[in-house]
């Protein structure tokens, strides 16, 4: 019996949305930029699938553009505002545990002239507010902040900070990457005092390759891409209205209570388990996203205990699946030596999780443990 258990590398698509993709290649085919009937039809089921990301994000449909994910969502963030901006300031401020596409895109306007910021979380685990407001001078025009971290599930204080950073320099643009935590808790970016937030399709049941960003009404971005009318002429392009569909169809399935309070529970054993092995270490914080778990496991190898476990049709991952196994940054930023991160492993948990498959991951692990540990 297979335990799929890398739900933050991606996840299962729901039979309806999967069930509309195909509805949406065979039938519902047209260009929704096309002024026949069919197009018509077409732009119809783009415009409803916006309703519904808009819905999930307490915005109005016309803050929501779609991109092919959270990469380009994020991409989009930094280098529309930072090219947006720059004649009012080159200063960015982000944390040192960022998703890839925030850290690559600072790298590259790094490369550019601009001023990036990076700011480490403390030993719980969190980016601390005051940390980031230390940072923030008349030069800082973006502060990027993830709102749950993709390895350790650790939930960012990302409203405070925003808050307290708009109260500083109420012109700096505040954007959150809410990939990790849309569909998972309520993502408000009203509340949040977020101007941009990115969110991706394959995390929450519906097909890869797109995602959407919200834009808060008067934030301008620079264009990554040229071309057409499509999507404000912010992301043009014709839209893969297949893909696009099945993304509103997952957001309509979304029941955030109800599955947090299940996945809690089930996380919450996972923990009990975990820690019953000699050589087991949480590395997640206390508060962190039940979602996400992520522990060391005694003095094997990250890569060496994951192939074993897949052995057993147990997958976890040895942390961000866009990292290809390298060693993570995350936790070195936390402050944890290189024995407990190379020895790190990454289970996350979706709706369709149960304690079988904890089980199943604490008695192959233990068993590897004693097996590998003498290779």
């Amino acid at each position: 019996m297979e335990h799929y258990l890398d739900n933050s590398a991606t996840t299962v698509v729901s039979l309806a949305a999967a069930k509309k993709a195909f509805e949406m290649m065979t039938e519902n085919y047209a260009n929704p930029s096309s002024l026949h009937y069919r197009g018509m039809l077409a732009e119809q089921e783009l415009e409803k699938a916006r309703k519904a990301v808009a819905k999930q994000l307490f915005a109005q449909t016309d803050e929501i553009i779609f991109t092919s994910g959270g990469t380009e969502a994020n991409n989009l963030a930094l280098f529309g505002t930072a090219y947006a901006k720059k004649r009012r300031g080159t200063k960015i401020v982000t944390t040192s545990v960022e998703h890839s596409s925030i850290m690559e895109s600072c790298k590259r306007l790094e490369q550019e002239g601009f001023e990036i910021a990076y700011v480490s979380p403390r030993q719980d685990g969190v980016v601390h507010t005051e940390d980031i407001l230390a940072e923030v001078n008349d030069n800082t025009v973006l502060v990027s902040v993830m709102y749950v971290n993709n390895e350790t599930g650790a939930i960012m204080p990302v409203a405070e900070i925003f808050d307290a950073v708009k109260g500083k320099k109420s012109d700096i643009i505040c954007h959150t990457d809410a990939v990790q935590a849309f569909g998972k808790i309520a993502v408000n970016p009203k509340k949040l005092g977020a101007d941009l937030v990115s969110v991706s399709a394959h995390k929450v049941h519906s097909p890869k390759g797109c995602g959407a960003i919200y834009i808060k009404k008067g934030v301008r971005l620079v264009p990554r891409t040229y071309g057409g009318e499509q999507e404000k002429k912010i992301r043009p392009g014709t839209e893969p209205l297949p893909l696009i569909a099945a993304f509103g169809v997952a957001c309509n399935e979304f029941a955030i209570e109800k599955n947090y309070e299940k996945v809690a529970e089930l996380c919450e054993y996972a923990k009990n388990q975990l820690t019953k092995i000699d050589g087991v270490v949480i590395n997640s914080p206390q508060n962190a996203l039940p979602y996400v778990l992520n522990f060391s496991a005694g003095k094997v190898r990250s890569e060496t205990m994951l192939h074993f476990l897949e052995e057993y049709e147990i997958y976890v991952s040895s942390g961000s699946a866009c990292a290809k196994g390298a060693p993570s940054y995350v936790l070195s930023s936390m402050g944890y030596g290189s024995y407990r991160a190379d020895s790190a492993l990454r289970v996350s948990f979706s709706k369709l999780n149960t304690k079988e498959d904890v089980d199943a991951l604490c008695t192959t692990l233990a068993q590897g443990l004693k097996v590998l540990v003498h290779r």
